[in-house]
């Protein structure tokens, strides 16, 4: 276990709030200081740390794999922060992007062509986990001159399809 700043701060608050709770059923500091400093770990642990975990929407950052961004399209929104950072697509042409990462999901409509942009290719990252995540990560890859200008990260509504009922 690695000792950081936020669990030093937690394990103090959950020992502050259980020594006030355990002042009340019993007056005793001494006994009520050693049961805090006991339950504190377990209440930390059981109780304090799994709800941060379910509120917040902190995920793992991975480096860029063209094997498990195929394999695993649900997962790509952990490699793609360090895709765009290092510019580990940049500059490759249409035939390279399709080759690490698989042909685009989609294109993107262009308004004045009234048609698909061959020029803007999408692909769903996935859904970043957290309790009110209600958003699908994408990400939308820019040709120049066929090669990758830039990447827009967006996000779109979580929908679903609904089923036919007369089937």
């Amino acid at each position: 276990m690695i000792i950081t700043p936020f669990l030093v701060i937690g394990m103090l608050i959950v020992f502050v709030l259980l020594f006030l709770f355990l002042n009340t059923v019993d007056k005793r500091k001494w006994l009520t200081g050693l049961i805090s400093l006991v339950l504190t770990p377990l209440a930390y642990f059981h109780l304090f740390y799994p709800f941060i975990n379910i509120i917040s929407n902190y995920h793992h950052q991975k480096r860029f794999d063209s094997e498990a961004w195929i394999e695993k399209p649900a997962l790509r929104y952990e490699m793609i922060d360090n895709t765009i950072a290092s510019d580990t697509l940049k500059g490759m042409t249409k035939e390279e992007v399709s080759k690490y990462l698989g042909t685009a999901e989609w294109l993107t409509w262009d308004d004045a062509k009234k048609a698909h942009n061959d020029d803007k290719w999408n692909y769903g990252l996935g859904i970043e986990p957290g309790a009110f995540n209600d958003k699908v990560e994408c990400v939308e890859i820019t040709f120049v001159n066929k090669q990758v200008f830039s990447f827009k990260k967006f996000q779109q509504d979580i929908t679903f399809e609904k089923k036919n009922e007369e089937q």
